[in-house]
């Protein structure tokens, strides 16, 4: 039997996912699930928990959390902004997209800018491909985008407070 939970992370409210948790074969990824649906994210603290937890080393749970691009381990920004990478996007433009977008964030997708405000990542589709090249932020989708109608949509986000 693997161990149980024995102290609570850093992270507020996370203790709560510990609690009940036996540490049986195969909740890893349940567990990592949990703690990203609360923090919105696997913070290091979060996988050595996690890894303490499972009777794991934390190279074996980085390991999984790596392999499946659903997980993030850098903490989101405020604002997410996800660009399609799919066929109709990509060859509509979505790769000038990209560029043009981490350029004026100052950002590598993946990645969250120093203020926390913007995330940017790709995605493999957006569904959306009539409507070729796309984005999306925080969840409400842009198509027929050029470079300056993102950086416009952009710029209405940053004027936010």
């Amino acid at each position: 039997m693997k161990k149980k939970a024995s102290r609570a992370t850093t992270e507020d409210g996370v203790q709560e996912i510990w609690k009940g948790l036996h540490g049986e074969e195969g909740s890893t990824i349940p567990l990592l699930q949990k703690v990203q649906s609360k923090l919105g994210y696997i913070s290091p603290e979060a996988l050595r928990e996690i890894a303490e937890a499972m009777g794991l080393s934390e190279s074996e749970v980085y390991g999984i959390a790596t392999f499946y691009s659903e997980f993030k381990l850098t903490k989101p920004g405020r604002h997410q902004i996800k660009i399609c990478m799919g066929t109709s996007c990509y060859l509509g433009g979505g790769k000038e997209l990209l560029e043009h977008m981490s350029r004026e964030l100052g950002i590598k997708p993946g990645r969250t800018t120093e203020d926390e405000r913007f995330s940017l990542e790709t995605v493999a589709c957006l569904g959306c491909c009539s409507k070729s090249p796309v984005m999306a932020v925080d969840g409400v989708i842009y198509g027929g985008l050029s470079p300056s109608s993102a950086e416009s949509i952009l710029a209405h986000l940053e004027s936010e407070p």
